[in-house]
């Protein structure tokens, strides 16, 4: 799950030769084991060709302001033309029967959500397809340059992304939405993501004080079915409405999870698994009181899990575990801190029951210091998800985002719309120390890139303002990549605080999927080409 990209590694004529090769060795070495004629080397790693990256409608208000950020570093070895753009995915406003209340009436005030337009249906009656001829919402057509689109009001769609060529190794796109009064009201960020499958999001709720819709977005030229399923501390929640929705193509559909069960949780586990075709799933969740974000898929299902960038002022810190298998999980917590790992006081273990919801009050649980959970199994490995669900300030002026369990940022990670100010950088080691270089780009209106190479500490988190390009302005992307040692996994904190609420999101930074493995012969290729000609 959470792919990044679509691979299209190499042109046809080289996969033929490629195929045509392995056949002949493979017809050498039974014949001759020690006289192959073209040995296979360790496989090469080359540039994708196509990635695809779909964003969910970003607010239902008309005072929020959103915008949109779309970044490709450069990757050596891809060369040539290339172009990013994003269209908009079709919506006909109908509502279905699984956004209607028990009472027949939406949500209270409809204020800061998407109750009233985009919603999914059994019938597939929240999307009627991408109009034919539609124009790109923006493009891009250069790496290593950001590029920003801004919008404003609660009308604007979801839209579906793809990039080719030299714009697809690495590409990302960030959604940034900003809602100053009303329930949600906050920053809601998400990294536009790939299409898939199967989507796990602990952290959920049925609460009648939270308003979360899942979000479903078909990039395909045939509907997707999907079904979407609840789990409570008690196990599955009963919903005779969750299964097969329909997604149309090209199409974009959102779903109320209160009313898919008559069963109220304060937290929740949904599941999306997609029967036919594919989607991309993120929900955004708004509450009354402590704002709205949007929660990104968990990582799958591990007996380990690190969940990194837990900011140092943070009030509450609540945890959301979910074992999607047969057997009962017992996990270790570990916070880790700038100065290594330590057990949180009184939460030295979690106990989960197979496909039940546990959860964890960690309260202030960083107490000043930046720090990132990291959960290890007990006497056996169990996989599980889990997430976060994070509250900065206190009383009336209280926010609060998600920090989805998340894989390490691998080869090269990168995430969009970074600020002169109001961007930390948190890196996280769980095992051995590691070494990370992070380049600043470009800015989306000018700007020299930078680079700053970190050591993280062995257990430890290095929370950091990260590097700003010279001579920024507008935006710019962080490019962190992997140079040696342990797995380093990495968020990102953007911040925007106004009239004394610390409006903040978080964005977890993943292997971007930017080059695939392509076997390589040792030997010239002549055999093959005299192959084909036979």
């Amino acid at each position: 799950m959470n792919r990044k990209t679509l691979p299209l590694p190499v042109p046809v004529p080289l996969l033929a030769a490629t195929g045509a090769l392995l056949l002949l060795t493979g017809v050498a070495a039974l014949a001759a084991p020690e006289d192959s004629g073209a040995q296979a080397k360790s496989a090469a790693r080359l540039p994708v060709e196509r990635s695809s990256l779909l964003c969910p409608a970003p607010s239902g208000s008309d005072l929020a302001e959103t915008s949109y950020t779309s970044f490709t570093p450069v990757v050596k070895g891809a060369d040539g033309e290339g172009e990013a753009s994003l269209l908009p995915a079709a919506t006909d406003g109908a509502e279905g029967e699984t956004d209607k209340k028990k009472d027949g009436k939406g949500k209270k005030d409809g204020k800061g959500d998407k109750s009233e337009k985009g919603k999914g249906d059994k019938d597939g009656k929240g999307g009627s397809g991408q109009e034919a001829g539609a124009e790109p919402v923006f493009e891009a057509k250069e790496p290593g340059k950001p590029v920003g689109h801004s919008a404003s009001g609660g009308a604007e769609p979801a839209l579906i992304g793809t990039a080719e060529g030299r714009l697809a190794p690495g590409w990302t796109v960030q959604q940034s939405t900003k809602t100053p009064v009303g329930t949600g009201r906050g920053l809601s960020g998400l990294a536009c993501s790939a299409p898939d499958t199967d989507f796990w999001f602990p952290g959920v709720s049925t609460a009648g004080s939270r308003s979360d819709y899942v979000h479903l977005t078909n990039p395909d030229d045939s509907a997707a079915v999907v079904d979407v399923e609840l789990y409570g501390p008690g196990g599955a929640l009963k919903s005779e409405v969750g299964e097969d929705i329909q997604v149309r193509p090209h199409a974009s559909v959102s779903v109320l999870l209160s009313t898919l069960t008559e069963k109220t949780e304060a937290d929740v586990t949904a599941h999306v698994a997609v029967r036919s075709g594919r989607v991309s799933a993120a929900v955004h969740s708004a509450d009354e009181k402590t704002g709205g974000d949007w929660l990104a898929p968990a990582g799958d299902p591990a007996g380990s899990l690190v969940l990194p960038g837990i900011p140092k002022d943070a009030t509450s810190a609540r945890l959301v575990v979910f074992a999607p298998g047969e057997n009962d999980a017992d996990l270790r917590l570990k916070l880790a801190t700038p100065s290594g790992p330590i057990t949180p006081a009184g939460h030295e273990s979690l106990h989960v029951k197979a496909g039940m919801t546990a959860t964890a009050d960690l309260r202030d649980v960083t107490r000043g210091q930046p720090g990132s959970l990291l959960l290890s199994p007990g006497d056996k490995a169990v996989p599980v998800v889990a997430a976060l669900h994070v509250v900065r300030g206190n009383g009336e002026k209280r926010e609060s985002a998600f920090l989805p369990a998340a894989p390490s940022v691998g080869a090269r990670a990168s995430v969009a719309e970074n600020h002169a100010k109001g961007s930390v950088l948190s890196l996280t080691a769980p095992g051995a120390a590691g070494r990370v270089k992070v380049t600043a780009s470009a800015g989306t209106r000018g700007g020299t890139p930078v680079s700053k190479t970190y050591r993280v500490k062995s257990g430890s988190t290095l929370a950091v303002a990260p590097p700003v390009p010279q001579g920024l302005k507008g935006t710019y992307a962080l490019t962190v990549e992997h140079l040696s040692g342990g797995p380093v996994h990495a968020s990102r904190l953007l911040e925007a605080p106004e009239d004394g609420i610390p409006m903040f999101t978080i964005q977890t930074l993943s292997d971007d999927g930017g080059t695939v493995a392509v076997p390589e012969a040792e030997e010239d290729l002549s055999v093959v080409q005299d192959a084909e000609r036979d």
